[in-house]
């Protein structure tokens, strides 16, 4: 992907709670797409190989989560979070991780992770085809600044993190604000 780039037009299995449902697990199937996301927003969008991992679970989920105040501050509507595991597995791990403030986006097919030419094999760890690192600042759907980790590749030996990290896309954000108001 590059800057300037459209995300792709794709539609998103997801699962939201309705309470209308009743029962021990009142959640129905609600289809979202890019545009329900992206369209007249502008948002931080970061892709990661899986829910429930080391480096995600760690680091990369809770900095943006924890930083919300900071990138609302430098314009940011919205934090996605995607990564290529279905819309059960996501929504568990956005609870177990206690999230207010990111939202997270199933990509359980990988379709948009394949369309974004981020869609690597993880076969040497077990995972299948899951979504290489990286982050974006998207504006109303366009890429507007991309931050994507070094090596893509399948069966990567290690997990590249920092290119992509919460730290690295708030200054970026600090940095072209205060280039726009110079």
């Amino acid at each position: 992907m590059k800057t300037g780039a459209s995300l792709p037009i794709v539609t998103f299995r997801t699962r939201v709670r309705d309470e209308s449902v009743g029962g021990p697990n009142p959640y129905r199937w609600q289809d979202m797409t890019t545009a329900d996301y992206f369209a007249g927003k502008r948002v931080v969008l970061f892709s990661l190989p899986g829910a429930f991992t080391p480096t995600c679970s760690t680091y990369q989920l809770p900095g943006f989560e924890n930083g919300f105040a900071d990138f609302q501050a430098q314009g940011i509507d919205a934090i996605y979070c995607m990564s290529v595991n279905d819309s059960f597995v996501m929504n568990k791990w956005a609870e177990a991780q206690g999230l207010k403030n990111v939202t997270v986006i199933p990509d359980g097919s990988g379709e948009f992770t394949r369309k974004m030419g981020m869609l690597v094999d993880k076969d040497n760890l077990g995972f299948g085809m899951r979504s290489w690192r990286y982050a974006a600042i998207v504006n109303d759907g366009k890429i507007e600044a991309w931050f994507e980790e070094p090596g893509l590749m399948d069966n990567c030996p290690e997990d590249p993190y920092g290119v992509s990290s919460p730290e690295t896309v708030l200054n970026w954000l600090v940095a072209a604000n205060a280039e726009v108001a110079a």
